[in-house]
């Protein structure tokens, strides 16, 4: 289990973390869900050791990421959102260095990397900066398994990475869980995010919510329509300047607007027709990315 007590961390005078408190249940594929500069990585670093905080005390397993460092480094495995094994040693050195300093080999733990590995099989003796950017993600997460950790803790993997990759990934993801694994994740994807037991959504080093992806999507408080109209920014502001709307921002090809449940598509469509827009309306479901920014607005007005 992962106990975060009161936890925060500032560098100068920006609070990256602010007083969080959270528990991770053994065995459980958990997500950190935020945008950019939410503190997802300053988190995973002091979870992993790699940073102290300045206030607050975190357990992993039972040891303390301050005094028992060395301990929890041996049990843990971590792939940072950044590319950080060595461009100039191959695939295969690489496996085999990291494999050295955990005092294993691959022989013994190949069972665990068997499905990712057999993509790089063909590229083993490439370069690692030599790679493409899924090849190197599926690299990185081999080293961070090649000592069979009780915990993974994956920064942002699949950024950047083809939706092939994407899927291929969370599969990987899915079987480790079943061996007994525990896994942190964070990603920007806000659809990645039900993909996970339980989910954090994080906004400027606070955790907004937190629970499972069927209780925050059941938890969302308003009526929500799609629009597409021909002139989606025009549209925009037009929707924006009514104030019986909550909220209403760019969605994909479309707009999405909460509203009071007293309102309908035909209220909609006929509103924006005054403005000379004709536009097609929906009732939708809301997934994370709604109920992310539903949480975002309601923070904002707390602050």
């Amino acid at each position: 289990m992962i106990s975060i007590q009161t936890v925060s961390k500032a560098f100068g005078t920006v609070k990256a973390i602010r007083d969080i408190t959270l528990t991770v249940s053994p065995n459980t594929l958990y997500g950190l869900i935020g945008p950019d500069g939410a503190g997802k990585t300053t988190l995973f670093r002091l979870i992993t050791t790699l940073l102290l905080p300045d206030h607050g005390n975190i357990t992993v397993f039972g040891c303390n990421t301050v005094n028992d460092y060395r301990k929890i480094r041996l049990f843990t495995g971590y792939m940072p959102g950044r590319f950080s094994l060595y461009p100039d040693l191959t695939v295969s050195e690489n496996l085999s260095f990291y494999a050295t300093i955990f005092g294993t080999s691959v022989k013994e733990n190949y069972h665990l990397i068997s499905s990712v590995y057999s993509f790089l099989e063909p590229f083993k003796d490439r370069l690692a900066r030599n790679l493409s950017g899924g090849m190197k993600q599926k690299l990185a997460l081999c080293c961070a398994l090649i000592h069979n950790p009780r915990l993974l803790v994956l920064d942002e993997p699949t950024t950047g990475v083809d939706a092939v990759s994407r899927k291929e990934f969370w599969e990987t993801l899915y079987y480790l869980k079943e061996t007994g694994m525990t896994i942190l994740v964070s990603t920007p994807y806000m659809d990645e995010a039900a993909k996970c037991d339980r989910v954090a959504l994080m906004q400027q080093g606070a955790i907004m919510h937190e629970d499972s992806p069927a209780a925050l999507l059941a938890a969302y408080h308003t009526s929500l329509f799609e629009v597409h109209a021909s002139d989606k920014l025009k549209t925009l502001e037009a929707l924006r300047s009514m104030h019986e709307i909550k909220r209403a921002y760019l969605f994909g090809n479309a707009i999405h607007l909460a509203l009071n449940e007293s309102f309908n598509e035909y209220w909609i469509y006929m509103k924006l027709a005054t403005y000379g827009i004709d536009a097609a309306v929906t009732r939708v479901q809301p997934d994370f990315e709604d109920c992310f920014i539903e949480a975002v607005e309601q923070e904002n007005k707390l602050m």
